[in-house]
């Protein structure tokens, strides 16, 4: 473990660096996908047979969740457990139309006859992936099954490898799925992306999964459309002197349980606070139930920062642009609006993750390698389309066919010229 070392960045010294890159050679799930994603698109449900039983020790013919197990899996859920469940669904769901009542048709007049326009169009039928995980992850279908059904989506695709828990496939009975399918890993999205014998052909696949899941998406992008890349989860806090450092290792360690890849970090102006960190985690570590997990995530991936200055802090977080940032600061409302780049921001201390992660409200699907410098997550206006239109009066064209058609002479576009010329020469004949 690296102590007081100077990071790269300025103004910015390392109390705990972490010892691996988060990004490392994914030549091998490149190729190996690769295979699989060529293999389902010849084969279709042969090929998904053939994956399952390799991959999954799953030896399985009918791949959709019929009827009656649907009965079953709901049938045998614990009442406390899909009470929680049902609460979730229900913030997600508000939460998600409330964001689609700020997407608006839109009409306006920009030149005298020249109206333009958009529509706001649901995706016809979108492909869920659900990973089935260590643990019985039941917030995973919630937070891409239910934006779906609120935006519209005609038909939900639900994808959950053949071993998931049973709470799962009740999870996407509750959340909406109009289909179920016990298929898990790249052979998944291949058939979603491409369509099988069982499976249909969406138009766009969504949700978390492991590198395998990752790279197919990446794979099939352009036939199909995709919400993001997601690597492992990643969480990080910026932390004044304010700050609790039970509290920061508390929620660091919570994410570190996820998975032996995940990023964690304090970065914080407080010397004091990213030493009395460090202590915190080593003895949450000795109680902690995960901490074969958590304590390699923690010791490959995760990172204290100490510093000198509020502006080096805030450029550090927004040169990091973690999935997941908490702000804990004296001002955390005031100090929230100077940040960037992130998944989702958790403003001030009673403002966990984990409450995000299972029911608030706020999708977890969220970005992570950096890619929150470009992008928010998964929301309701991932599964709609806004689609342009116009339409033109004779003193429209008046308006835009004579430029048009100056510039396409100029561009040596003939064609493009007498297709803006002829209306206008035809009102004036």
């Amino acid at each position: 473990m690296t102590q007081n070392t100077t990071s790269p960045f300025p103004g910015v010294t390392y109390v705990k660096a972490p010892e691996r890159s988060s990004l490392g050679d994914n030549a091998p799930v490149e190729t190996l996908v690769a295979e699989i994603i060529a293999n389902v698109r010849k084969n279709g449900d042969a090929a998904v047979r053939e994956y399952s039983a390799r991959f999954d020790k799953s030896d399985i013919s009918v791949f959709e969740v019929t009827a009656e197990e649907r009965a079953e899996a709901l049938a045998e859920l614990d009442p406390q457990t899909r009470k929680d469940t049902e609460f979730a669904i229900a913030n997600v769901r508000k939460f998600a139309e409330a964001q689609l009542a700020t997407i608006l048709p839109l009409e306006v007049e920009t030149l005298p006859g020249v109206h333009l326009g958009h529509r706001v169009i649901p995706i016809q039928r979108v492909g869920c992936y659900v990973p089935g995980g260590r643990y019985p992850l039941l917030s995973a279908p919630i937070m891409t099954i239910v934006p779906a059904k609120v935006a519209g989506v005609d038909e939900v695709i639900a994808c959950l490898p053949p071993n998931a828990h049973k709470a799962m496939i009740a999870g996407c009975v509750l959340a909406g799925a109009d289909r179920i399918f016990k298929i898990g890993g790249a052979q998944a999205i291949a058939a979603m992306a491409y369509g099988t014998e069982s499976v249909p052909a969406v138009n766009k696949i969504v949700g978390p999964g492991n590198a395998f899941v990752n790279e197919a998406k990446r794979q099939v992008f352009g036939p199909v459309g995709i919400d993001q890349l997601a690597g492992p989860s990643e969480i990080f806090t910026v932390a004044d002197s304010t700050g609790d450092a039970e509290m920061i290792a508390t929620d660091m360690l919570a994410q570190a349980e996820h998975d032996i890849r995940t990023r964690v970090g304090l970065i914080t102006t407080d010397r004091a606070l990213a030493e009395a960190t460090l202590v915190e985690i080593e003895a949450q570590l000795a109680t902690l139930s995960t901490a074969a997990t958590a304590r390699e995530a923690w010791i490959n991936y995760g990172e204290i920062t100490v510093c000198d200055s509020e502006e080096a802090m805030i450029a550090y977080s927004d040169l990091i642009a973690a999935e997941h940032l908490q702000v804990h600061t004296a001002d955390a409302k005031a100090f929230a609006l100077k940040l960037r780049n992130y998944g989702s921001l958790f403003i001030g201390e009673l403002a966990s993750v984990v409450y995000s992660d299972k029911c608030s409200g706020t999708n977890h699907t969220l970005p992570t390698m950096g890619a929150g410098a470009y992008t928010g997550g998964l929301w309701v206006g991932a599964y709609v389309k806004i689609a342009t239109h116009q339409w033109l009066s004779e003193e429209g064209v008046k308006q835009v066919a004579p430029p048009a058609a100056r510039q396409s002479a100029s561009e040596g576009l003939e064609g493009h010229r007498r297709a803006a010329q002829l209306r206008l020469d035809r009102m004036q004949a």
